[in-house]
């Protein structure tokens, strides 16, 4: 088994693709089931060192699907047993946590996240569900390193970014760095995969610690910064929403340009026009060594 090896168990934003309620230009290929789009789910991923013991990064609201399409998660050993021991969170968007309520079947495991994030779990009761008696919640400082079972750690660090969505007063400042918004470095036997699903902009010290890893998986949120608007889906911009976009002089591709690791997009918005084989855009991020996350991808360092 290799040191390290990722599952990506959701690749697409929040909403999933397709969108339940959406017939947009590139949701409306997947309803009509044609062959160039493939459906994918909220984006986490699995990982681990062993095979044996694995950690969840981020828990979509599709968690429990997910696990069911995943056979290294399914239960083993004992009555009542999983591989699965732990969960990091970069954020406490909807997208990020409402899985966490599909773990509360009394099953021990422990939820890592900055300060801020269990503190928007703990305002919710709802998340009460998963007892203090057998799930733990750890607070991590950035820059803490996390000791995962199955010889696994991760140090989470700031990303520029914003509060989560119902967190929001007013207009929110959309690329402050704090405990808000983070990434993850995991690490095992000398591999590094960092995971950025949510990205407003990439600063200098974030390209410095990318750098570092065997592969990266950022935010591909949306293609081009008005995507949304020109679609007719809303009127905020992706910068609005907390992420940069992928096309531009100051998007992603721009920005990770000189990063000569394997790049993966994550956290691919229903509306953005890569989700579809061969089409321009696809064909641009491939061109520049960029792959696009699917659901029950490996990545094994």
């Amino acid at each position: 088994m290799s040191r390290l090896t990722a599952i990506v168990l959701g690749a697409a934003a929040g909403g999933g693709y397709p969108q339940w309620n959406c017939r947009c230009d590139v949701c409306r290929l997947a309803w009509d089931g044609d062959p160039r789009v493939t459906p994918r789910t909220q984006a986490s991923l699995a990982v681990s060192a062993d095979g044996e013991h694995w950690t969840l990064f981020n828990a979509a609201p599709d968690l429990r699907a997910q696990l069911a399409a995943t056979p290294a998660l399914h239960p083993r050993g004992a009555l009542r047993a999983s591989p699965i021991q732990a969960a990091v969170l970069t954020g406490a968007e909807i997208d990020q946590t409402a899985g966490l309520l599909n773990l509360r079947e009394r099953q021990a495991f422990t939820i890592h996240a900055t300060a801020e994030t269990l503190a928007a779990l703990a305002a919710n009761p709802m998340f009460n569900a998963l007892g203090a008696d057998v799930v733990t919640r750890n607070a991590v400082p950035l820059g803490g390193s996390i000791a995962l079972p199955g010889g696994l750690s991760a140090e989470m660090f700031v990303v520029p970014g914003k509060v989560p969505l119902y967190l929001e007063q007013g207009i929110p400042e959309t690329a402050v760095e704090s405990g808000a918004n983070v990434g993850v470095e995991i690490s095992a036997g000398g591999a590094r995969l960092c995971f950025v699903p949510g990205a407003a902009a990439v600063t200098p010290a974030l390209f410095e610690r990318l750098k570092r890893a065997d592969a990266v998986m950022f935010d591909g949120t949306l293609y081009t910064d008005d995507e949304m608007i020109a679609a007719g889906l809303g009127p905020k911009t992706g910068r609005r929403m907390g992420h940069m976009p992928v096309s531009g002089a100051d998007g992603s591709l721009a920005a990770l340009a000189g990063l000569d690791k394997r790049r993966i997009y994550i956290h691919i918005n229903n509306t953005n026009p890569v989700l579809i084989e061969g089409s321009a855009q696809r064909r641009a991020v491939e061109a520049a060594g960029w792959e696009i996350a699917a659901d029950g991808m490996e990545i094994a360092l």
